[in-house]
């Protein structure tokens, strides 16, 4: 025999689940990461030719009308370029990390306190749902006679 559950058989619908909203992508940030990578342990002689390859690609890509909204191409031209700066005065020598460039460091860190808004808005969000079922639960076993907020009375 099985049992149903609540009593009766009855079920009852449950508030709407938040989902975890999708970041949207962006291709600029992406195009920066590739570059950061690729460019890692790299000199100044190797980062500036790979800026020459960069700005060929440029060229290339400024030809062709399906790549005139690319947002990559151009951020990764950018980054080359600001790297290539950043080893230019940097003492003779000195290979790019990104874990010391402070660019990157400040990124990481406006990404990290975005994501733990991110994350407090939907533990919220949550907290809520939970809430409502909660409520909704009380109001059909007969324990709670209202579940929507009173009306203030307007004084005058």
């Amino acid at each position: 025999m099985t049992r149903m559950w609540p009593p009766g058989g009855t079920r009852r619908p449950l508030a709407p689940r938040v989902a975890a909203p999708r970041e949207p992508v962006d291709p600029a940030w992406i195009g920066r990461r590739v570059v950061r990578c690729r460019a890692k342990g790299m000199d100044a002689g190797a980062v500036a030719a790979a800026l020459e390859v960069a700005r060929f690609d440029a060229r290339q890509a400024s030809r062709h009308e399906g790549l005139a909204d690319d947002a990559c191409g151009p951020a990764e031209l950018a980054e080359w370029e600001r790297i290539d700066q950043l080893l230019a005065a940097a003492p003779a020598g000195t290979v790019y990390a990104p874990d010391v460039d402070t660019v990157v460091q400040a990124e990481l860190a406006i990404d990290a306190a975005a994501a733990a808004a991110r994350g407090a808005e939907l533990c919220e969000a949550m907290r809520i749902a939970a809430r409502a079922d909660e409520l909704q639960a009380l109001r059909e076993l007969g324990t709670l006679e209202q579940t929507e907020p009173r009306r203030r009375r307007s004084r005058r």
